[in-house]
């Protein structure tokens, strides 16, 4: 009870440092939490409502593109930040009740409310401006962030590990991912595609986050490439796998960082 008690406030003392850093004493910093995103979707609703008179789902871009881009952040928010979570916070990791595992904890926790509440507000905006809002599918939408979480959350153990002992790493996962964004569906349904291409891109677990949280929205999006077995399995993996990465690698993080 000690250790979990000890464990909690390391891991709220975090927070509290995280929220600091991250956003700064200056109301700004929360702010551009939520211009981002708002001005990503409203300049992909410019460009692909000026090549298209209706998105692939629905009627309103607007809608469409958010639901592709905070669907897509439930995941890549999470893994930025943590990814370099335990190189940040070197300092602390010299007193004996600071573990690493505490840091990834605290911007877990931080960054998941962050990105909560962002699309709260942005679609709470967002269905003001629709004739008829949409009924939704809470239940699809907890499922989506659940797995999102757990790809994040095995992919951030793994790369806060990599980071620290190979530099060299960081550069290759950087221009490796960068695509990402532009093939997980975001500004299309995968669905929609061609075989084999479909197939290819169906085998990104991100394509069926994106699919699963779309159909929080849309009751009449069949999602007929959605695989909630391969995704969990995929999802299982991923997390596991990070874990035993870094729960082997607890010492020598200690020591390089």
């Amino acid at each position: 009870m000690t250790v979990a008690k000890t464990h909690l406030r390391v891991v709220s003392a975090m927070i509290v440092r995280e929220m600091s850093t991250k956003f700064g004493s200056k109301p700004g910093g929360y702010l551009w939490a939520l211009l981002e995103p708002i001005g990503y979707i409203a300049m992909m609703t410019v460009i692909f409502g000026a090549i298209a008179h209706t998105p692939a789902l629905g009627t309103s871009f607007v809608l469409f593109f958010a639901t592709g881009y905070l669907g897509y952040q439930m995941y890549q928010a999470k893994v930025m930040y943590l990814s370099s979570a335990v190189r940040a916070n070197k300092p602390l990791l010299s007193y004996p009740n600071v573990a690493p595992i505490d840091a990834i904890t605290a911007r877990y926790i931080l960054q998941t409310l962050t990105t909560t509440l962002v699309s709260v507000i942005v679609f709470a905006a967002i269905f003001l401006t629709l004739p008829h809002s949409p009924e939704l599918n809470w239940p699809r939408l907890l499922e989506a962030e659940l797995y999102a979480g757990s790809l994040a959350l095995g992919v951030g153990l793994f790369n806060s590990v990599m980071f620290v002992k190979y530099a060299l790493y960081e550069q290759i996962y950087g221009i490796l991912t960068r695509p990402m964004f532009l093939l997980c569906g975001v500004f299309f349904l995968p669905d929609d595609m061609p075989h084999p291409y479909r197939d290819v891109l169906l085998s990104n677990p991100l394509c069926h986050v994106i699919m699963l949280f779309r159909t929080g929205f849309y009751p009449e999006y069949r999602a007929i490439g959605l695989d909630l077995p391969y995704l969990a399995v995929c999802s299982a993996l991923v997390f596991f796998g990070g874990m035993t990465v870094f729960t082997i690698s607890r010492r020598t993080l200690r020591n390089e960082t």
